[in-house]
Order: structure tokens, then C-alpha cells, then sequence
């Protein structure tokens, strides 16, 4: 075995301007589709992140029907909930944090927005997306302060500032009146430009309170330690509670929309690198070709001195992957520093072009793009290059055992 590995090694470069070619085209395409593929999945990573640890979470419990009407009179009994969850041991999970969440019409002066009012034990928030980490001014809320803390770009868009008072108007419970004063103790900044617009929060203490609704909560967010264990811990709490009574959702499912965005971007990308291994294939084939027709005489007088047609092929099988894999090699070791570095410094849109930056922002994307450092990424490349050198042998191969030594030395 070692002197055919030898022997495939040394022939691969006895026409090195061959090898150098097919392996450069490997090369290109490996680290384009390496640089692609990190990208993509880091910006994708960085904007689930960003939902799923300030608004959403990895999942809910909600009541019945509630994600559908979106209602505040379809909700829980704060102590009846929290009763049934402390019974329940579900490894992976952190906290559970609960919310009261509702629109309402914010207004100062002459300006005024609709925004969603979150509800909500802020110091758990912090634990579950960072919030005070995120604070421009101001602090975070005390358990039962009367204030209200905005999102920077709708405190912008209403010209407020921290110590202005900010009147929320909506309906509440049970359709009663809830309209009150608020000072406003902070201003938070969030990558999500959506969420930039259109968040406030208070303590849940004070949510439940204006709208009416004291004991009730719209939803429990469930904070889990990574998205590995979140199947596991939806299924267990979907099999203690009662399904007629309750709902757990992850956020798959009640964000279908952007898992749709998701997979449509994911089948582009796959066309791109489809077309690009397809150029590949091709190039790396009329190598074989070449290298097939200008050795007809060498693999007749191998065969005619007695080496197996079965061996010979795998040597050839052995250079084609030898080539393929110094360019494979050779690929990601040069896309590992490019990746590395864009995950440390991601691309910022807005110092390009703010018209792009503001176009990423109306579709709900913080325009910076991270990469993300993820082996497999690099593997999978490797992988098809395999495969593609694997099915490309078959030629040569077939050409082998068919061949008929004298015929093949007399061409």
C-alpha cells in the first residue's frame, strides 16, 4: 500500500503545470464556498440570536390559542402556571420568565407610535439577552418602579430623552380603559432594527397593573442553556401540561416566516455552489481526459508486465484524489484566517453604503454580518471535493479495465 501511495503521489507531479491548474480551480472554489457558507450561517446565527435572547426566546408557554390572537384576554393565571412549572424538573432549562406583553399607542406631545409594551422581571430579562449590557442611558427597572425603559430608535422617533414622561394608551383586560404617565429611566439599543422601533418595557408588576390585568401574564419565556436541548425540553413540557389548557411553542414555530427566509436563502446558496462545483467538475474531468489519453502507453505496459488492472486503477483513483485534495488542503487553510477574521471583525454595511444598510434594516436585518468559525463548514468542503473525485474516477477506471495492453502500446 505505501509504494502506491508513493507512486500516486509522484505521478501527480510528473506534469506539475496539470496538477497546479486543476488544483488552483479547487483551491478558488473551496475558499469562495468556505467564505460563503460562513457567512451566511453567521449572519443567520447573529439574527436568530438577536430575536430569540431580547424578544421571543428559544421558547414559550402561552395559553390556547393565544399566539394566534395575540390577545391579552386569552391569558395565564400567573400562580396557577407557575405552580404547575415548579413540579416539573426539565434538565437544560435555566429560568422561566414571565411576561405581559400587549400594543399600545405611545405619545409625547404632538408625536405619537404605536409600540409593544413588554411586561416583564427585568433582571431575568438581563440574564436571558443581556439588557443592561445594552442600556445607552439610564438603568435598568426596580421591581415595582413606576417608569418605563424605550428602545433607542423609538426614542428618537418621539424625540424623548431619560427623566421625559411618556403617555401609554391601549385597551385592557377585558377591554377596560388603561392609559397612564410614564418617566422614562432608560433607553436600550438592540441590534434588531425592528425591535429598535417599537419596544418599551416595564416591570411586570406595573404592565399588569395598567392594563388591568393583575395575577395574568401572557406568556412564559423559557430561558435554556443552547438550542441543543431545546427539543427536549419542549417535548417534556408539551407531555406535563395540559394540551387543552396550554401551549409550548420553540421559536421554529412561531416565527415560520423567518425559518421560510431562512431556507430560501439557504437553497440559493446552494444553487451558487452547485453551479460553481458543477464549473469544477468539468475542469477537473478534462484533466482526466488528458491525463487518461497521454498515459495509454504507460497503463499497456504496466498491464502487459503483469500489474493487476485492479490495482492500477485505484492509483490512478489515488492521484485524481491527491489532486483534489491539495487544492481542498490548500482552500481551507487559506479561507481559515479570512473567516477567523471577519468573525472577529464582521462587515458593517452602513461604512459601504447607508442605502444598502437601510435597505437590510427594512427587512428587520441589523446590517453588520459576522462569519461564523464552524469546522464542519471546512469538513463538508473536503467531503465534496471527495465526492466529486470519486465519481470522476469511474472514467479512467472504466478505460482501465477495458484496456488491452498491446493495442494500448501500439497507440
Amino acid at each position: 500500500m505505501k509504494k502506491i501511495l508513493n507512486l500516486a503521489w509522484r505521478n501527480i507531479w510528473r506534469n506539475k503545470r496539470r496538477t497546479l491548474i486543476t488544483a488552483a480551480s479547487v483551491f478558488f472554489a473551496v475558499l469562495f464556498s468556505s467564505s460563503m457558507k460562513s457567512l451566511q450561517k453567521g449572519a443567520w446565527n447573529e439574527m436568530i440570536k438577536n430575536v430569540t435572547s431580547l424578544h421571543i426566546g428559544y421558547a414559550q408557554i402561552h395559553a390556547k390559542g393565544f399566539w394566534e390572537e395575540r390577545s391579552i384576554n386569552t391569558s395565564l393565571e400567573e400562580s396557577l402556571i407557575k405552580e404547575q412549572l415548579e413540579e416539573i424538573q426539565t434538565e437544560g432549562l435555566i429560568d422561566y420568565l414571565p411576561r405581559i406583553e400587549s400594543f399600545a399607542l405611545a405619545s409625547s406631545g404632538e408625536k405619537s407610535s404605536a409600540v409593544l409594551v413588554v411586561g416583564a422581571d427585568l433582571e431575568k430579562e438581563h440574564k436571558l439577552g443581556q439588557l443592561e449590557n445594552r442600556m445607552v442611558e439610564g438603568s435598568l427597572l426596580s421591581s415595582n418602579e413606576h417608569g418605563v425603559i424605550l428602545a433607542e430608535g423609538l426614542a428618537k422617533k418621539l424625540n424623548l430623552g431619560l427623566q421625559d414622561s411618556l403617555i401609554l394608551s391601549s385597551i385592557g383586560y377585558h377591554a377596560s380603559s388603561a392609559i397612564d404617565l410614564y418617566p422614562i429611566k432608560g433607553i436600550v439599543s438592540f441590534n434588531n432594527p425592528e425591535l429598535n422601533k417599537q419596544f418599551c418595557y416595564l416591570d411586570i408588576k406595573t404592565a399588569q397593573t395598567f392594563y388591568g390585568a393583575e395575577g395574568m401574564l401572557t406568556g412564559i419565556v423559557l430561558n435554556v442553556e443552547n438550542n441543543n436541548v431545546l427539543e427536549s425540553i419542549v417535548t417534556n413540557l408539551r407531555s406535563k401540561l395540559d394540551s387543552e389548557k396550554y401551549d409550548v411553542m420553540d421559536w421554529m414555530e412561531m416565527m415560520p416566516d423567518l425559518m421560510q427566509a431562512k431556507n430560501l436563502d439557504a437553497a440559493g446558496s446552494l444553487l451558487v455552489l452547485g453551479i460553481l462545483y458543477i464549473i469544477i467538475t468539468f475542469g477537473i474531468f478534462g484533466t482526466l481526459l488528458m491525463m487518461t489519453r497521454e498515459r495509454q502507453y504507460e497503463f499497456g505496459v504496466l498491464t502487459a508486465i503483469g500489474m493487476k488492472k485492479q490495482l492500477l486503477a485505484f492509483s490512478v483513483w489515488l492521484e485524481i484524489l491527491f489532486m483534489g485534495f491539495v487544492g481542498a488542503i490548500a482552500g481551507i487553510v487559506g479561507s481559515i484566517p479570512i473567516v477567523q477574521y471577519f468573525v472577529s471583525n464582521p462587515i458593517d454595511m452602513t461604512k459601504f453604503s447607508q442605502d444598502a444598510a437601510n435597505t437590510y434594516e427594512k427587512f428587520g436585518f441589523h446590517p453588520v454580518f459576522p462569519m461564523s468559525f464552524d469546522i464542519n463548514i471546512f469538513i463538508g468542503q473536503a467531503l465534496i471535493v471527495f465526492l466529486i473525485c470519486t465519481v470522476l474516477a469511474i472514467y479512467p477506471i472504466l478505460v482501465i479495465r477495458s484496456l488491452k495492453p498491446i493495442q494500448a502500446m501500439r497507440k
